[in-house]
């Protein structure tokens, strides 16, 4: 009967217990978290990159029905649709050359993210907004 009355009293788990499982989460939350934080930036530069590469299709169709690029969004009839985290433009066009920039502060820091695109389609990331 004595021993019946020991084996009640073991359950649950001691203070001990509970302190290493708690700090086995911060310490996991504290690797997670960071490096969470910097997928999800990045995965917010996609919207750049698109809409980049849009301006360039546009630009390109331009050209060839002009014969010139064009430095107004407006003669492209380019529009970035919903809403956006960057704002577009063309940031100078001659008759062989232009240069297409998104900017953007993507995770609410001092930091700008700054992509252009050119008639290479060369696409750039200017200024990292996104670290590591």
């Amino acid at each position: 009967m004595m021993m019946l009355k020991l084996r009640k009293k073991e359950k649950g788990f001691t203070l001990i217990e509970l302190m290493i499982v708690v700090a086995i989460i911060g310490i996991l939350a504290a690797i997670a978290i960071p490096n969470f934080m910097r997928y999800q930036a990045k995965a917010k530069q996609s919207e750049a990159k698109t809409n980049l590469g849009s301006i360039y299709t546009t630009e390109v169709a331009y050209r060839a029905e002009k014969d010139v690029y064009t430095a107004a969004m407006a003669d492209l009839g380019w529009a970035a649709e919903g809403t956006t985290r960057y704002s577009y433009g063309i940031v100078g066009a001659t008759t062989t050359l232009f240069s297409a920039e998104a900017t953007g502060n993507i995770d609410a820091d001092a930091a700008i993210d700054r992509w252009t695109i050119d008639e290479t389609k060369t696409l750039s990331n200017t200024s990292n907004d996104v670290s590591g």
